[in-house]
């Protein structure tokens, strides 16, 4: 006798993840879990908890708190950006996978809505086959690691487990090439071409490439083809690396020290995008739209400009879309014989 519901297919949006409110005590809990994991920071754990709990835990809260208020609304930005992302996604996969169920759903490596509590929530509801598409288009240990490591400790637990398939990542796709580029050309449509268009991503350290990360090369990759969809000559555009934590070095060239250089050697206006992130954050909203542009004008330059993520934008869905539906579709050929 077969079940009256054939096994539902799910699609995860992951993403890094968000405290749940801007206070101390919730960023404090938020970045005890992020700190904590071993893909993020690999000083040695003793070294490290000595670290993290006399020091960064006790001064960091509070002033990434007031950072996470300024730009609040209601909830994270991330949060609010993937929930929205889900509520586009869903209908148009529905249409691939008919007439089976395919369900979207948000989860974070971080906080919540956690990865492992998602995973666990919709087991019990009967989904059997899910298709995980962390958010991070270019990959790295840090990030993506971050996402196999948390599939594999819940996978640990299981008896039964469910089918899964895992998105890398998209350096290079080329619909997210088109995205970026589209981006940029009606944002300078809107506030003209700047001397300089820089690429930001976030950074990792040094050591960290140097053991075979490949996540610098896979940004270059993305800034030089979105360079080139523009017809950008060489010296226009540039990639640097931003949010460094720490006293170790980190893959160069930073961020806030070339906008510092170039305030002070004469370039009148920036514009910066950040290609690394799939929704605006803390990194992005405050950091690069607020304190790398006091950097730059402090240093004599004279217009600075944010290009935002592509966030919910068409294109943007419409690539999730094209890297998730023909898993979703190939899944569902396996479901056949249920109707």
């Amino acid at each position: 006798m077969k079940p009256e519901q054939p096994p539902r297919i799910a699609v995860l949006l992951i993403n890094l993840g968000t405290p749940d409110e801007p206070t101390a005590p919730a960023v404090r809990r938020y970045l005890r879990q992020f700190l904590s994991d071993t893909r993020v920071i690999e000083i040695p754990k003793f070294l490290w908890a000595i670290i993290l709990n006399l020091f960064v835990l006790t001064t960091r809260p509070k002033r990434v708190a007031e950072a996470y208020a300024s730009i609040w609304d209601g909830d994270s930005p991330m949060r609010n950006i993937i929930n929205r992302q889900v509520e586009m996604l869903e209908p148009k996969l529905s249409e691939v996978a008919s007439p089976f169920r395919v369900s979207v759903h948000s989860a974070m490596s971080y906080g919540n809505p956690g990865l492992p509590d998602v995973l666990n929530q919709l087991r019990s509801e009967g989904v059997d086959h899910f298709v995980m598409l962390p958010l991070f288009p270019q990959y790295s240990a840090t990030s993506t690691g971050a996402v196999y490591d948390a599939i594999t400790k819940w996978s640990l637990k299981q008896r039964n487990l469910p089918n899964m398939t895992i998105v890398k990542d998209y350096f290079a796709h080329p619909l997210y090439i088109k995205a970026l580029a589209d981006s940029i050309r009606r944002f300078q449509a809107e506030h003209g071409k700047p001397e300089k268009l820089m690429f930001s991503f976030h950074g990792i350290p040094q050591p960290y490439m140097d053991k075979g990360d490949p996540y610098p090369r896979r940004c270059k990759c993305t800034a030089a083809q979105v360079a080139h969809a523009l017809g950008l000559g060489e010296d226009e555009w540039i990639i640097s690396f931003q949010s460094r934590f720490g006293k170790q070095e980190w893959v160069k060239p930073y961020t806030d020290v070339v906008l510092e250089d170039w305030g002070k050697s004469g370039v009148k206006s920036v514009q910066i995008i950040s290609p690394a992130f799939s929704a605006d954050c803390l990194e992005t909203l405050e950091e690069l739209a607020i304190e790398n542009r006091e950097t730059f004008l402090h240093a004599g330059g004279q217009e600075y400009h944010y290009i935002p993520c592509l966030n919910t934008d068409e294109a943007h869905v419409e690539l999730i879309e094209a890297l998730a539906a023909p898993l979703v579709k190939g899944w569902a050929g396996t479901l056949d014989g249920w109707v």
